[in-house]
């Protein structure tokens, strides 16, 4: 049996409440399972330079909390910066969503995302307001669709 190539580009939107990480998981799940998609790589972009994209632990909320206390630590509010068009917390953003990165590339089998069993999406909103952030999303594999 031949199985076709697809592809499926689209956007998702995210509503941060704030500094912090925002489960994806099931929102990134849920379009995968609308377009029926079952073995290939699903990629993920964030489209801004003040937020990103991780995989981390899905269920000590401590570990969050110290994520977002380290990285305050790495990139201080008011360190003298010459970028603080924002505010305070403007540059320290930046800093972070550089150290952390804007892409992610997951595995999928039998529909599934390939993440492993204490593994969750986060978009990290490094901005202390809350924001609407948008996520690329690229599947390519096969799908469950008949043909």
């Amino acid at each position: 049996m031949k199985t076709e190539l697809i592809q499926f580009v689209d956007s998702l939107s995210v509503a941060t409440r704030g500094q912090g990480l925002v489960d994806v998981t099931p929102k990134v799940t849920g379009w995968l399972k609308d377009r029926q998609a079952q073995d290939g790589l699903l990629t993920l972009f964030i489209r801004h330079t003040s937020a990103s994209l991780v995989i981390q632990e899905n269920t000590d909320p401590d570990v969050r909390a110290d994520l977002v206390a380290a990285f305050d630590r790495l990139a201080p509010r008011n360190a003298g910066y010459l970028h603080d068009l924002e505010g305070p917390d403007d540059m320290p953003a930046h800093i972070k969503a550089a150290l952390t990165g804007s892409n992610l590339s997951v595995p999928v089998q039998n529909g599934r995302l390939l993440l492993g069993t204490w593994q969750a999406l986060y978009v990290f909103e490094h901005r202390d307001q809350p924001h609407r952030r948008e996520i690329a999303v690229h599947f390519i594999g096969s799908t469950g669709a008949e043909e």
